[in-house]
């Protein structure tokens, strides 16, 4: 036997959808159990063999339940909503985890997860809000913004401008008036990766409050091209903020928040995320983000 046929390691990967609208659309996502003895170039090199928007490794923690480690094709990332929703689903399936409260361990320190009626939920923190002149000092404007997604003013709801919002992960959030404006938008995926690395952002979330539904809050499309994700079709990591969002400067003054997200996709990948604002003295203290998961099939990668 040769010395590269020693060095060969194979690992399995399963595909998982997370925010599943039903048993369709949703969120691919590859999960990789038992990551202890993976380096970082391992799982980089793995993740780009998946070559899903995100793939998380689960491995032992000591301070949580399990530690995730998050990577796209091209770098780590610090959180994953639809990642997180994936993996906790899966490991629910495969009786690892039961009804009740369970933890994740990440980069910036544990979070709480919660699997209520066999959907798995991710804590969030507070939001933080920066505003377009805040940005100014990094060389980013909300013209900016606008240009990089072919929109004008004219295009956005009246009620507010680009935010910048942060409950883990940061985002610009963008209000457009209608479905019909944000299925038209042409993204400049240079522009947003450039901006995106400006301000150190995930990327962008841009949503309409008007819905074909009347029992989701928001229809969204997320673009992220400084993690090498055009479009996602669900975005956990961003719902949060949008739901912060919508309490906090639009006057939604619910608790529980749906968010939609993926009907834009070509083709559609329909995606459903719940997100549960914890308000105190009519401040939001924390959220809880999730949705149901569905195991898709499964890859062996070679390293």
């Amino acid at each position: 036997m040769t010395q590269s046929h020693i060095n060969v390691r194979r690992v399995r990967a399963q595909i998982v959808n997370g925010f599943v609208t039903g048993n369709i659309g949703g969120n691919p996502a590859g999960v990789v159990l038992d990551a202890d003895n993976l380096s970082e170039e391992d799982k980089l090199n793995i993740a780009a063999q998946v070559g899903l928007s995100e793939t998380a490794f689960v491995s032992q923690s000591d301070v949580a339940d399990f530690k995730l480690d998050f990577f796209t094709p091209n770098r780590r990332i610090a959180h994953c909503g639809h990642a997180t929703i994936a993996t906790f689903s899966y490991l629910t399936e495969l009786g690892r985890v039961s009804e009740g409260e369970t933890s994740k361990e990440t980069v910036d320190g544990p979070r709480k997860i919660l699997i209520k009626n066999g959907a798995a939920f991710m804590e969030q923190l507070a939001p933080t809000y920066r505003m377009p002149s805040d940005w100014q000092s990094q060389g980013v404007t909300a013209q900016d913004v606008l240009t990089s997604l072919g929109l004008s003013e004219g295009d956005l709801d009246p009620r507010i401008g680009p935010v910048l919002v942060n409950t883990g992960n940061s985002f610009i959030v963008v209000a457009v008036a209608d479905t019909s404006i944000l299925g038209d938008i042409t993204p400049n995926l240079a522009q947003i990766a450039g901006i995106s690395e400006k301000l150190d952002l995930i990327g962008y979330y841009v949503f309409t409050t008007e819905t074909e539904s009347t029992d989701r809050d928001a229809t969204t499309r997320m673009f992220g091209p400084r993690f090498a994700i055009e479009e996602e079709s669900a975005t956990g990591m961003a719902a949060g903020p949008l739901a912060c969002l919508l309490y906090d400067y639009l006057d939604n003054k619910k608790e529980t928040l749906m968010i939609e997200q993926g009907n834009f996709m070509h083709p559609a990948s329909p995606s459903q995320i719940s997100v549960e604002l914890i308000i105190e003295n009519d401040q939001i203290k924390g959220l809880m983000a999730g949705g149901y998961g569905k195991v898709m099939e499964q890859l062996d990668i070679t390293l």
